[in-house]
């Protein structure tokens, strides 16, 4: 099969790889329908972590092709959606909503899924089957569904975005825009979006929302203060994870509000006086996607939301390598792969 691997940072090649075998018996193999590019993909595309001959992607949709002795819950020809952590979804910490913790979680980015199919561990508690056989125009709503949608999901529920709450979303990436999706979904009233590129914020305001600010850093948080009266967000989602964008989201959040932080974090440190006398709740890292998987998959399945514009590249998977570099130099929010 044909599958993506990052030789060293920059150095992106599809190369001929064998094709996944069931090893345990609470395997699935799929044979994915799409697959994308991650912001989190771009760090160690950029050397901000350390990559050598890297199986790359950890998003993915597809069609049921294997399945180990131990499944049960789906079948050989189904169309599912999974998570970036497969996860058995039976543990204590699973049935608390904490998939991506699991005791016996295991991360698809290790297993690579920018790929023609791919082995997916803990089948039943990790796939999700869609009701039927998407249309084509769904697929790219489906694969959101998997990492960004879900992440962007988790994110709005952490910040606790909800009705008469007024939303500041830091980052506008895929993620950040749909942490906008979600917190309008959830009955955000007012959703602030930080942005300085024009095609993101109107897809921020095709999401749902009513306000668009430029500036960042200690400017930002002056303009979210004065949107609210001097308070701040009730509810913060921060969707970056660089030191900048915490500070920024802390900050923007009024006292006894909520910040959601789902941005992969690289060096950030936060100071203890400063969240001593912040006064907010922090909630967040890897997104329990698991959690989320069957109501958005109605969300999507009826039509309600249509998360799948965040791609706005589509390549066939051969010519992964430009869509990394389309997405590290900002040309491209998310890339789609087709096979």
């Amino acid at each position: 099969m044909r599958q993506v691997v990052m030789y060293k940072p920059g150095d992106v090649r599809v190369e001929q790889r064998p094709d996944p075998t069931i090893v345990e018996p609470a395997d699935a193999i799929i044979r994915l329908a799409a697959t994308c590019i991650c912001g989190s993909d771009l760090w160690p595309y950029r050397g901000a972590e350390p990559v050598d001959h890297q199986v790359m992607g950890h998003e993915y949709v597809g069609v049921v092709e294997a399945v180990g002795s131990e499944v049960r819950t789906v079948k050989v020809g189904d169309f599912v959606v999974g998570s970036f952590w497969a996860s058995d979804n039976t543990c204590e910490i699973c049935r608390a909503g904490y998939q991506a913790y699991c005791v016996h979680r295991v991360l698809m980015g290790t297993i690579g899924t920018q790929a023609e199919l791919a082995r997916v561990p803990l089948a039943d508690g990790t796939l999700v089957a869609t009701p039927g056989r998407p249309d084509p125009e769904l697929i790219p709503s489906l694969m959101a569904a998997s990492d960004v949608l879900g992440t962007g999901w988790f994110a709005a529920v952490a910040a606790e975005a909800g009705p008469g709450k007024t939303v500041a979303v830091v980052g506008d990436g895929a993620v950040g825009l749909l942490g906008v999706l979600a917190a309008r979904q959830l009955g955000a009233e007012r959703i602030i979006a930080f942005s300085r590129h024009a095609d993101r914020q109107a897809l921020a305001r095709e999401f749902g929302a009513t306000d668009i600010v430029t500036e960042r850093g200690d400017a930002g948080v002056e303009r979210i203060k004065e949107l609210t009266g001097g308070l701040g967000a009730h509810s913060v989602i921060e969707a970056v994870g660089t030191q900048e964008a915490m500070m920024q989201a802390i900050h923007s959040a009024r006292p006894g509000g909520h910040v959601g932080f789902v941005g992969v974090s690289h060096d950030v440190a936060i100071p203890g006086d400063v969240l001593f006398m912040s006064g907010v709740h922090l909630h967040g890292g890897p997104a329990p996607v698991r959690r989320f998987l069957p109501e958005l998959i109605r969300l999507i399945w009826d039509r309600t939301i249509d998360p799948g514009k965040v791609f706005d590249l589509t390549l066939p998977l051969d010519r992964a390598a430009e869509g990394y570099q389309a997405m590290d130099q900002r040309a491209a929010t998310k890339v789609l792969l087709t096979l």
